[in-house]
């Protein structure tokens, strides 16, 4: 965690549910792996730290259908998205 930024439970369990929601789906969790060059064994060991889950919450906001499709599977606002990653640090 990146000093400054207070350890939030509820936006590392939103980020979670972001993750949950990329590897859900097969192609878009291979073109995840693809372009942050996690592979499966790294992505499972470093899912609890914090810049695991701020690539992983980029990977969405920074490719809007990902961000508008992920908000409303989850059922929450895309800004919601959006703060928690900053809240999360970089």
């Amino acid at each position: 965690m990146s000093a400054g930024y207070p350890n939030n439970e509820a936006d590392e369990t939103l980020a979670l549910r972001l993750i949950g929601w990329i590897v859900a789906d097969s192609a878009r969790a291979d073109r995840m792996l693809a372009l942050t060059g996690l592979d499966p064994d790294s992505l499972r060991h470093s899912l609890a730290e914090p810049a695991t889950q701020g690539a992983l919450m980029d990977f969405v906001i920074n490719h809007e259908p990902d961000l508008m499709a992920c908000a409303a599977d989850l059922a929450v606002d895309p800004a919601a998205l959006v703060a928690a990653r900053g809240r999360l640090g970089r």
